[in-house]
């Protein structure tokens, strides 16, 4: 537990000292890469709150990433060509404004994952893994067909939204919002994964038999945490469109999905940290080995089948030893 505790705090620490350093030497690419690991380990806590607490493999997780994404660009296009959203029977119009569009993207992606969790959590095993992977994909086809909004061209936002007072199109202070909002996100899924729910989902993945025998619906457990981290990995999607001030179907595709699982499995299942340090891992292989080879893809599956086979808890589980810990 101590040991893991030092790792969170050193891994928090380096994410903060690397574009402080870059911005001393000026090094705007540097700021600019992390933050987006920083807003990719946010999709990777999100799923792992489904994943790693609740033992639910999802393989449509980009449908969230992705309509969260789709919500800050639908907005910002209004806004910045001056069209109402909805213009009967009442008048909605775009915004600018980021925290407006972080709730707007969380109750978008919210909603969405309680109408496909409703569904495929009457399956299980390969079966709930295949019925959101098509959920995945019919979003991701949908978008593609969807000319208002660029279809497969995607969509592009000239402007990056703002927060009042603040200067976002600077990279040192997107990078502020976006640390920031993912120590928020690490604070409530380590008391959620602490809570009584989180003790009892526990139990549910490990037994749902005894936890229906004391009279609570496993059914329940599920859906909650599945809502719970669709909305986190909403938010993560919405951050990622502002960073590229573009959004695209390739949000909502399978790959996309993939790549954010691969993120919680290098980092470590269950662990709150764990896709934190997966996805800055992620990020530093695809710029160190992306400039060596257009198939540094190769590598990384090398490390991955290396971290599955022989480090089965992930980074956390080599460095901090096998016992999951969450907080």
């Amino acid at each position: 537990m101590r040991r893991e505790r030092v790792l969170n705090t050193a891994l928090l620490l380096g994410l903060l000292a690397i574009p402080l350093w870059a911005w001393i030497v000026d090094e705007p690419f540097t700021i600019t890469l992390v933050t987006r690991a920083v807003i990719l380990a946010i999709a990777g806590v999100g799923l792992n709150v489904a994943l790693g607490l609740g033992g639910l493999v999802s393989l449509g997780h980009a449908a969230f990433f992705g309509l969260g994404g789709y919500a800050m660009g639908i907005l910002a296009y209004h806004a910045q060509t001056y069209t109402p959203l909805i213009e009967m029977p009442f008048l909605i119009e775009g915004t600018k404004s980021m925290p407006v569009i972080w709730l707007v993207a969380i109750a978008v992606s919210a909603l969405a994952a309680l109408a496909i969790g409703a569904l495929s959590l009457r399956t299980t095993g390969v079966y709930f893994i295949m019925i959101t992977l098509a959920f995945g994909q019919m979003f991701y086809y949908f978008a593609i067909s969807w000319p208002a909004y660029g279809g497969e061209d995607g969509l592009s936002i000239y402007v990056r939204n703002g927060v009042a007072g603040l200067n976002t199109m600077d990279p040192l202070t997107f990078f502020a919002i976006c640390y920031a909002l993912l120590l928020l996100v690490l604070f409530i899924v380590s008391r959620l994964a602490a809570s009584p729910f989180g003790l009892m989902l526990g139990a549910a993945r490990q037994n749902p038999a005894r936890v229906e025998a004391v009279g609570q619906a496993p059914y329940r457990l599920y859906l909650t945490a599945f809502v719970i981290s669709g909305a986190i990995t909403g938010l993560a999607g919405a951050l990622f469109a502002d960073l590229n001030r573009f959004v695209s179907p390739v949000m909502l595709s399978w790959q996309t999905s993939g790549e954010i699982m691969v993120f919680v499995i290098l980092g470590g299942v269950g662990r709150v940290f764990g896709p934190v340090a997966g996805a800055a891992l992620f990020i530093a292989l695809e710029h160190w080995l992306g400039g060596l080879s257009d198939y540094w893809h190769i590598y990384l599956g090398a490390i991955l089948l290396g971290v599955v086979l022989f480090a089965r808890g992930g980074i956390y589980g080599l460095i901090a030893g096998r016992e999951v810990a969450h907080d």
